[in-house]
């Protein structure tokens, strides 16, 4: 045999493997085998949209049972030319949890932009998922880019050493980063995930199965004890370093506006979970304790702190990541700083993090999550990230006011913080004592507890409730709650705009019936839009929208005679008030059957 035939031999001999291999892998896809990887797929609910991905965890964690879910936000596959397109990247707290849904900071955000914008179409796709930390934000970021972003908003960093792949989690991957980041790129492969479904089951035989009903906190730690400034300690802060570092040089290459805020937690309500070795957390702790007491609450705060920082149970992130953090918003262009912990200090007495704001270790209340929106609209405004003029102007007390967040949203909260507690590492039983009431918003949220129902199931009772009840002004609130969730279904609109025309709100029903029409320019949604400006005696909106209808070749529900009499009704308020005047402008409007409209000028002629 030549030479050269031999070491053809030798070459396809050594390539028969992988060869096999690859045949595994395409026989693995023509079969559908595992889950898909990918961030974003197509909505199957909705034509033309795109959602994240149930399945886009599952690659960052060891144990399929741990992996996490997160929202299910649509955005239009080709953009329009006035939409303006957020995604927001993160952990839990940024997810919005014990609340979600409308707790969650985004949504305060994206209700206060919409109704100071009302020309743009705001898309706002939270990622953030629980139980992960920089490597999956990283990863989310990297295919975000592909998804023509006007903006990206970033908090993250308390679960850096027990999130999916950190270095105390049962998810952990031993090596260095570069290592990780191959392993996770190759859990995209079908052949990984069969291997890696094998070893887990074979791990179920020979192995302590998880437990579901241990909470997501314990199932996810494997080493309880990271000593401050040891070398577990020192590689968390080397890890979250690296990955935001890259993180911003992506998003700064692309020329991607960027707000990453700066982390918070209770420094004042929580004692220490672990304290041992040299670093006492639980002294520092009590010292801080007296300090409060004694109203020394800048040496107060730097010993909560420090029982924060030597707390070797790592829930909380340490000093280092805010410090990194500001380090890179300085680092790199297009890259703005949101210091979410300077504004929850100035909510706190004495500048001292705590219950006022936090509802355990690092979630806050409903009024923390409004404070954190605040945080990131700060930013927004003073970098001029979006380009258009605002229309209207919603101060922050107008926002609290007026945020569709419900009270069956706000006790879903306290029940779900109540069992939380319940579980390690807080371990504080609910009180047998404890009575949670009888009334529509306990029930809901109590049911809602426990996955009896479903958030939506919830929100349609406690509509049905409040417009059997004449309360218009809680099935508002219901409506706009199930608005922002749904922000392309545009029959809530019209819902919206309706209630607020019969509470005496034109301007915010107008705001409503146009987003409707923009959304979905209809002759129903149109016809709408012309009644209420009808109803609103504006003759002149009503007949300029009828024309453009025309002119767009789109059908009208205006009639010749109706047109003549609106006319007729414009030219006449055109002239000097009198009571002839006023009096051919209701009999018009009684022409046309809008007798209330009519009413108002014969009280005019009256008096």
């Amino acid at each position: 045999m030549g030479k050269g035939k031999e070491i053809y031999f030798k070459a396809a001999a050594l390539s028969l493997p992988l060869v096999f291999l690859c045949i595994i892998e395409i026989l693995l896809r023509l079969f559908n085998y595992g889950f898909d990887p990918s961030l974003f797929i197509k909505d199957s609910d909705q034509q033309g949209y795109m959602m994240m991905n149930p399945t886009a965890s599952y690659k960052f964690f060891s144990t399929s049972a741990n992996a996490t879910l997160g929202n299910r936000e649509r955005f239009s596959i080709i953009k329009s030319k006035n939409t303006f397109r957020i995604f927001v990247i993160g952990e839990s707290t940024t997810a919005g949890y014990p609340y979600m849904h409308n707790g969650s900071f985004h949504r305060w955000l994206q209700y206060r932009l919409m109704h100071e914008y009302p020309s743009l179409n705001f898309e706002v796709i939270n990622v953030s998922l629980t139980a992960v930390n920089s490597y999956t934000v990283l990863d989310f970021a990297k295919q975000i880019v592909n998804h023509e972003p006007d903006l990206v908003l970033v908090y993250t960093g308390h679960n850096e050493y027990y999130g999916a792949l950190g270095i105390g989690s049962t998810s952990q991957i031993k090596g260095n980063r570069a290592w990780i980041k191959l392993v996770i790129k190759l859990r995209e492969l079908k052949l990984v995930q069969l291997l890696d479904r094998i070893i887990e089951g074979v791990s179920k035989l020979f192995g302590k199965e998880i437990d579901k009903r241990e909470n997501l906190m314990k199932r996810m730690v494997t080493k309880q004890q990271i000593a401050y400034q040891s070398a577990d300690f020192n590689r968390g802060i080397m890890q979250f370093s690296s990955n935001m570092d890259e993180l911003c040089r992506l998003l700064s290459k692309k020329h991607i506006p960027t707000v990453i805020s700066t982390l918070v937690s209770n420094e004042k309500d929580l004692k220490p979970f672990i304290s041992t070795g040299k670093f006492s957390a639980r002294s520092h702790y009590a010292i801080g304790e007296k300090l409060y007491a004694n109203g020394d609450f800048k040496a107060a705060k730097t010993n909560f702190v420090l029982a924060k920082e030597y707390d070797q149970l790592r829930f909380r992130a340490p000093e280092a990541f805010n410090q990194i953090v500001r380090k890179l918003c300085k680092q790199y262009p297009g890259i703005y700083l949101a210091d979410t912990r300077a504004l929850f200090e100035k909510n706190e007495t004495g500048g001292i993090i705590g219950k006022k704001t936090i509802l355990e270790h690092v979630h806050p209340n409903l009024s923390g999550y409004a404070i954190m929106s605040e945080s990131f609209y700060q930013q927004i405004n003073k970098r001029k990230l979006i380009p258009a003029k605002k229309q209207d102007e919603m101060s922050f007390a107008q926002l609290l006011k007026n945020m569709p967040v419900t009270r069956v949203d706000s006790l879903y909260g306290v029940y779900q913080i109540m069992m939380l507690r319940s579980g390690w590492p807080f371990n504080e039983p609910i009180n047998s004592t404890y009575n949670r009431g009888n009334s529509i918003d306990e029930q809901l949220a109590g049911a809602l507890a426990v996955d009896r129902i479903t958030w939506r199931t919830a929100m349609d009772e406690l509509y049905k409730t409040a417009m059997a009840n004449g309360d218009k002004q809680k099935a508002l609130k219901v409506t706009e709650a199930v608005l922002l969730e749904n922000p392309y279904q545009t029959s809530y609109y019209t819902y919206a705009g309706r209630l607020c025309f019969e509470l005496a709100d034109p301007q915010t029903a107008e705001f409503y019936f146009k987003k409707a029409y923009e959304l979905m320019p209809t002759p129903e949604n149109a016809n709408n839009l012309f009644l209420f400006y009808f109803k609103s005696d504006l003759p002149e909106k009503a007949l300029r929208y009828s024309d453009e209808l025309k002119h767009s070749g789109q059908q009208t529900y205006l009639d010749t005679q109706t047109e003549e009499i609106l006319k007729n009704i414009i030219k006449l308020k055109k002239e000097a008030p009198s009571d002839n005047i006023n009096e051919l402008i209701s009999s018009y409007y009684h022409q046309i059957k809008a007798d209330e409209t009519a009413t108002k000028y014969r009280k005019t002629n009256s008096r």
